[in-house]
């Protein structure tokens, strides 16, 4: 079968399209390993739907199922654009509900479902953390130096809440944000919904506005806007290779 390798922003995936819908956590497993397989955060599966363009199986490196990514939609909206599945505007299904995205040239824009505050403001381990599902659960704790990645407390924090764990730092008119990643159990180069998470924390504190640039730890630039009562995520995707393996 012919797979796709993708990157957005630091995220990449492996992608491929199908008729038959199965469970591949196996097979997330050994194409997203980096020494025996392709090498990956995760896995997206597209197919075919009756209502939408498409619906997505979405899995993490280790083999767990993501209700939603938002890396994941910009690079898969890309790959089903370049395959003919969709048209440059597109609709197709998540585990978290219906995504929008436009495709113009190697820019993808993602329409986000709504996010849900799960807690108020709370303190714990000498941080104040937001948490937001915006598609999966994500805590957020602005600090003062991003410079220090405390893997041992995101580790911590990821365990307890079952969450993925942002740390976070307005800078002049940006946001910069690292992310301690669920199913990965690391530190990854961009997570979209983490973006977004820290972009609604900051906005709902009343911090930035409407419309901010975001720089992950890859230091690719990408926007995130409130616009009619909706977020939106955009950015460059790439395509990196195309091959064919036995899956």
């Amino acid at each position: 079968m012919q797979v796709s390798k993708y990157n957005a922003s630091g995220n990449d995936f492996v992608i491929f399209h199908t008729f038959k819908e199965i469970d591949r956590s196996s097979v997330a497993k050994r194409l997203c390993d980096r020494q025996k397989g392709i090498g990956a955060d995760g896995l997206i599966v597209l197919l075919p739907h009756s209502e939408y363009d498409f619906k997505w199986q979405f899995y993490n490196s280790d083999g767990s199922v993501a209700s939603m990514c938002g890396n994941g939609t910009r690079a898969c909206a890309h790959y089903a654009f370049l395959n003919g599945l969709a048209d440059s505007k597109m609709s197709f299904l998540t585990g978290a509900g219906v995504i929008d995205c436009e495709v113009e040239g190697d820019v993808v824009k993602t329409k986000m479902t709504p996010y849900k505050r799960l807690s108020e403001v709370f303190e714990e381990e000498g941080k104040s953390w937001y948490f937001f599902d915006t598609g999966v659960p994500h805590l957020v704790a602005f600090v003062e130096d991003l410079n220090i990645f405390d893997k041992d407390l995101a580790r911590k924090m990821r365990q307890k809440y079952n969450a993925n764990v942002n740390f976070a730092k307005l800078i002049d008119d940006s946001l910069h944000v690292r992310t301690y990643e669920r199913g990965v159990e690391d530190e990854t180069l961009a997570c979209g919904t983490g973006m977004v998470a820290c972009f609604v924390s900051a906005r709902e504190s009343g911090l930035i506005g409407d419309k901010i640039r975001v720089y992950p730890t890859s230091k690719e630039e990408l926007e995130i806007s409130f616009e009619g009562g909706s977020i939106y995520f955009k950015g460059e995707v790439s395509k990196v290779f195309d091959t064919n393996i036995d899956v």
